[in-house]
């Protein structure tokens, strides 16, 4: 029988992660926040379910959704930029609850290389987090909680600016003037490396780990979106001028070549 992966999150990244996974020989299911993009999804083959995490619990069909499912992807963005005073932690402590219920024991978590600090320097992950944001405690925290849960294996990919198809972070930048930390490396992933590492994962069965999940590509910000502003015939944005060997945050991985043995496939 072939084994399942369940994705919570069927968006930007979790759509095209299930078209690749599953020519690979895996059942495929996953959750969307309507009935009415369910029956999207399910008019073009999709096995998606309707299910809502709040801050009060976990809502719609929660128990199909994780019923015989042997890898468990969460791809759930917390919303937190929007400085909504969301309670993230809240929130999947009670998706925590209900994987606990379910027989679930293999987790992939999707974090961020935002839970460093921008001052911690060249880190892997080796290195404890240091929050600066309310952000970046609430992630922090939701990782602590899935990976030292006794009842299932959980490992953490934490991954750097996402882009890919239509997403290039210079169209956010574009025009802007005096930005800060323009002597500061970029610390990016394409899509496609990561569905890779994500796939690498479940693969090899290698639970109970951290990885960091950035390109080893780290040109100075001012340089690299003045280049990909002008590919894109965009206004290049502007940086203040800042001293040389200012604050910065470089984020290297020892994990993904020596657990994984993964080789990036796209420079961002």
């Amino acid at each position: 029988m072939n084994k399942t992966v369940a994705i919570a999150g069927l968006g930007w990244l979790g759509q095209p992660f299930a078209r690749h996974i599953q020519p690979l020989g895996y059942q495929v299911k996953g959750t969307v926040t309507s009935i009415q993009k369910a029956g999207v999804l399910q008019s073009h083959g999709v096995d998606a379910y309707p299910l809502e995490i709040s801050e009060h619990g976990v809502t719609g069909e929660v128990e199909a959704f994780l019923k015989n499912v042997d890898y468990l992807v969460i791809m759930i963005p917390p919303g937190l930029r929007r400085n909504t005073g969301a309670n993230h932690v809240l929130k999947m402590n009670h998706f925590l609850y209900e994987i606990i219920k379910s027989a679930i024991q293999k987790v992939i978590l999707v974090s961020s290389t935002s839970v460093y600090g921008d001052k911690q320097g060249q880190v892997t992950e080796k290195d404890i987090p240091v929050a600066e944001t309310n952000a970046a405690k609430q992630l922090i925290e939701v990782e602590k909680m899935f990976f030292t849960s006794e009842k299932i294996q959980t490992s953490i990919v934490r991954f750097g600016g996402l882009l890919g198809g239509k997403r290039q972070p210079v169209r956010y930048l574009a025009g802007r003037k005096n930005l800060n930390n323009g002597d500061a490396p970029v610390n990016l992933i394409h899509r496609d490396d990561c569905i890779a590492i994500l796939s690498e994962i479940i693969k090899k069965d290698t639970f109970g780990h951290i990885f960091n999940a950035v390109a080893p590509f780290h040109p100075l910000k001012k340089h690299y979106y003045k280049q990909k502003a002008t590919e894109l015939q965009l206004e290049p944005p502007s940086y203040s001028e800042e001293s040389e060997g200012g604050d910065y945050k470089k984020v290297t991985s020892v994990n993904l070549k020596k657990i994984l043995n993964y080789t990036f496939k796209k420079q961002p």
